[in-house]
């Protein structure tokens, strides 16, 4: 049975991984947990923007889905600032990544931090493992990603993310800095199967055209789950 909504994913653009001024275009410095968006992403923006609100000026009946990091809820408030302005619900989910949160609240207070768990960004501890970078916590948790937006009555669902993430964990698909792909969501009939996204033929290139058609294996490259020290006592 087709689910009535669709889903937009977008990949977040451009970053600002320089630190002026000591740095030039060919440094980078990877210190920089959560940097903003570069200028590059800032042009990158507005051309997803114009695209954006072309094909989607219309609707309303809407959600935007976040993973709670700077550079992510930037490209959502610039890219789909027309739609907020409509009044639809703009909403942070640790599901599809991100950082903490104690400073973000602040920066960003159009941004609906209730809904992201507590415990996140713990990643190492046990009761952070749902959030651990393992292959098993990265497809458990882009499952149980799918099955949310599935389960909303929203008419059409953005989904702001990065690319690493949707590419190995949810799509199986590239997307370009700021590209985004179109899915709708079939239901699947085994039992404890997430729904399936089906990618519509508009966005096999991506949205702006600019993403490798190559599918890719989800999960691929994705490394195993860590052993915590309770679990090598054989008990």
């Amino acid at each position: 049975m087709l689910k009535p909504s669709t889903t937009s994913i977008i990949s977040h653009l451009c970053v600002n991984y320089l630190s002026p001024p000591l740095s030039n275009m060919s440094a980078q410095d990877w210190n920089i947990h959560d940097p903003d968006l570069s200028s590059l992403g800032l042009e990158q923006c507005q051309e997803l923007r114009e695209h954006l609100l072309q094909r989607f000026g219309n609707e309303t009946d809407a959600l935007v889905i976040v993973s709670p990091m700077r550079r992510t809820i930037q490209t959502a408030l610039l890219s789909l600032d027309w739609l907020i302005k409509k009044g639809v619900h703009i909403q942070a989910d640790a599901r599809w990544q991100g950082s903490s949160i104690a400073n973000l609240k602040a920066e960003f207070p159009s941004v609906d931090f209730s809904t992201v768990d507590s415990v996140y960004p713990d990643k190492t501890s046990l009761s952070g493992a749902e959030y651990a970078f393992t292959k098993e916590a990265i497809l458990r948790r882009a499952r149980a990603g799918i099955r949310s937006i599935h389960e909303r009555k929203e008419k059409l669902i953005f989904v702001v993310s990065h690319s690493g993430f949707l590419r190995l964990g949810v799509t199986g698909h590239w997307f370009f800095n700021g590209d985004y792909r179109m899915f709708e969501l079939d239901k699947d009939e085994r039992i404890d199967q997430p729904p399936k996204l089906r990618q519509l033929e508009s966005t096999l290139r991506g949205g702006l055209g600019k993403s490798w058609t190559d599918p890719v294996v989800i999960g691929s490259g994705l490394p195993a789950p860590e052993i915590y020290p309770e679990d090598k006592t054989g008990s």
